[in-house]
């Protein structure tokens, strides 16, 4: 696959933008959020407000920032640590993209599969984040990823970490270089229950992804489109916390869209929710890629 050999041949490993230490924190280099939840949490509001362990599951708001040769994500809120998934998906913009999820080829999502996203979204590339206790009180994260394409899924298992460490990851392969690294502390944003929406731009803390935009493969000058949502233990029961958001009061969407428990998401259809569950961040421009400096951002363009 293109992406896949671009990547490997850069030997690019993602470097802290604005040599600030990937840790799951708000910093001001971030700026103002692209997408901001509408609907309280079905999973459980938490309120523990550990660095890493969290009984609870929020996405409050999205943060992105670009020093033109990677690009940073930071994802507001919880991710309870019982090893529910954080599931997300990237459009790049480039030719060959997933309208449905087909994760044949990568075990980890065959729940996924049948997934379908809105008019306008194709899926590139897949990450996954989930963490809990691997004994002894012990906490642990563990990253799965893949380049989606229409025959399927390459990829697997990326690596762990305690949450912490920079956001590097071991013991996987982690063919897009990325550093992940979760700050479980939050206990403010939305509330409990669909209708409770609170105040989410008040959480500060979340789960933070630095990703080189070379192992992303983007086109220059485009936009790229990201969706995020937080699903069960085995990728089969989709909460109510989506970025961008679900239309305000929605519960949890389960696998039927209706809460209801059927082993997969594959039956979810994401036209049938208004708005667009997705948000929008531009790429760098054709200097910036080239490591000569430059934010641009310009009208996606699609092959």
């Amino acid at each position: 696959m293109k992406t896949l050999a671009l990547a490997l041949a850069a030997g690019l490993m993602a470097a802290p933008a604005f040599g600030q230490a990937v840790n799951g924190e708000y910093r001001p280099f971030y700026g103002s959020a692209v997408a901001v939840q509408q609907v309280g949490t079905g999973f459980g509001d938490a309120n523990v407000g550990d660095l890493q362990f969290a009984n609870g599951s929020e996405l409050n708001a999205a943060f992105y920032a670009n020093d033109g040769t990677n690009l940073r994500l930071l994802l507001t809120g919880n991710l309870e640590s019982n090893f529910n998934k954080l599931e997300l998906f990237f459009d790049t913009g480039a030719a060959g993209g997933q309208s449905s999820v087909n994760g044949s080829g990568v075990g980890a999502m065959n729940n996924l599969t049948g997934f379908t996203f809105d008019t306008g979204f194709r899926a590139n590339f897949w990450l996954s984040v989930t963490g809990g206790d691997i004994g002894g009180g012990v906490y642990g994260m563990f990253v799965d990823g893949a380049a989606l394409s229409g025959t399927g899924a390459t990829g697997g298992y990326l690596g762990t970490n305690d949450g912490q460490n920079g956001g590097a990851l071991s013991g996987g392969a982690n063919f897009l270089n990325a550093l992940v690294a979760i700050n479980n502390s939050n206990t403010s944003g939305v509330g409990g229950g669909p209708a409770n929406v609170g105040s989410p731009l008040l959480s500060q803390t979340g789960i933070e992804i630095a990703i080189p935009w070379a192992s992303l493969g983007v086109a220059p000058g485009s936009e790229m489109r990201v969706m995020a949502f937080i699903n069960g233990q085995n990728h089969d029961y989709a909460s109510n916390q989506f970025l961008g958001a679900l239309p305000a009061g929605t519960g949890n969407l389960g696998g039927d869209g209706n809460g209801g428990f059927n082993g997969s998401v594959g039956q979810l259809n994401m036209n049938n929710f208004a708005g667009n569950q997705f948000f929008v961040i531009p790429t760098p421009g054709a200097a910036a890629l080239l490591g000569l400096g430059g934010l641009a951002a310009f009208r996606r363009r699609r092959a």
